[in-house]
């Protein structure tokens, strides 16, 4: 299904200056591409994207999806909205709005320009899953009036209207569902587990655990993230998805601190937390369709990618580099 072939082409990323807007517009340059970068700053960040400024074929624009946006494009990369807890809930109602008006937005700007859209899904539409690993065909268990429904529902919102517009409009529509990513460049106050504990044992602070730990989360390294991103936009118009990207390899979140202590050779303590509401027990992709209509796996182990994510955070917070 995946052809691999590369043909120059103006595309669009929506959220282009956050974590991983920011890594796949840098991928898209590279290979040639006329790229404009959107982003309203909420929780992106031009420092992530300053590398490009200069780049002839890079653009970078303040816009908020919100709201409608009039270009020429031939592909849109839809990865608009904060993702992270801290961030999502902050402002719910806005969460919401950016996931369904954006995804209208985008869509509508698609059926105009004829572009094809891939849609940044995640694996919170699985909620907390009964069936153990996600495939693609579970319906998931959410609760649909929780604190993080504004995301889980924005998202699986955001997801119908793709497939609608596929059934009404014939329009050229990709969705991938996201799970736990990390790497260089993510936020360090944004909550998430692998910057929470690399952030704390590089200050020296406690690394807090929500819950007893037994808790498991699948960790994809940004780089694996972004290439089977683009291996589902180079697929045919009738590859549709959704389609899973993570990695398989399941951890307890207490592994994961364990090993972050162990990297960063600090004498760090963990510290329990009451339970997250509505923290899903078990998360981790099958990602059998990945495999065979992208010929996509993670190649990235956990060890390898922690150290690259490691020295980031370590010179960003300007502390001493740990020792590998």
């Amino acid at each position: 299904m995946y052809s691999g072939d590369i043909v120059s082409k103006r595309v669009l990323v929506t959220g282009g200056a956050g974590f991983l807007g920011s890594h796949l517009c840098e991928r898209l340059v590279a290979a040639g591409n006329e790229v404009l970068c959107l982003d309203n700053y909420y929780t992106g960040r031009r420092s992530n994207v300053a590398h490009l400024l200069d780049h002839p074929n890079f653009e970078l624009m303040r816009h908020d999806v919100t709201f409608p946006l009039y270009v020429e494009v031939d592909e849109i990369y839809n990865l608009a909205c904060p993702a992270s807890p801290i961030h999502y809930q902050r402002d719910p109602v806005q969460t919401t709005k950016t996931s369904v008006h954006g995804a209208i937005n985008m869509l509508g700007l698609a059926k105009r320009t004829g572009a094809r859209l891939l849609q940044a899904s995640t694996s919170e539409v699985y909620g907390d899953p009964e069936i153990h690993p996600q495939t693609e065909g579970y319906w998931g268990n959410v609760n649909p009036i929780g604190p993080r429904s504004c995301y889980d529902e924005g998202k699986r919102c955001a997801e119908t209207l793709c497939f609608d517009y596929r059934r009404q409009h014939g329009l050229p529509v990709k969705v991938i569902r996201i799970f736990n990513t990390y790497g260089p460049r993510m936020h360090p106050d944004d909550g998430r587990v692998v910057s929470n504990f690399i952030c704390q044992a590089l200050r020296g602070q406690p690394i807090t655990i929500h819950g007893d730990g037994s808790q498991s989360r699948s960790f994809c390294y940004v780089d694996d993230l972004i290439e089977g991103m683009i291996r589902m936009m180079a697929t045919p118009d009738d590859v549709t998805g959704p389609v899973n990207l993570g990695n398989p390899v399941e951890f307890t979140i207490a592994e994961l601190a364990e090993k972050v202590i162990a990297r960063i050779g600090k004498n760090a303590r963990i510290e329990h937390l009451p339970p997250a509401e509505d923290d899903p027990r078990r998360r981790r992709p099958d990602i059998t369709r990945a495999q065979e209509l992208l010929d996509w796996t993670p190649t990235t182990a956990l060890d390898d990618g922690l150290a690259q994510t490691i020295d980031y955070f370590a010179e960003l917070l300007d502390t001493t580099s740990p020792a590998q």
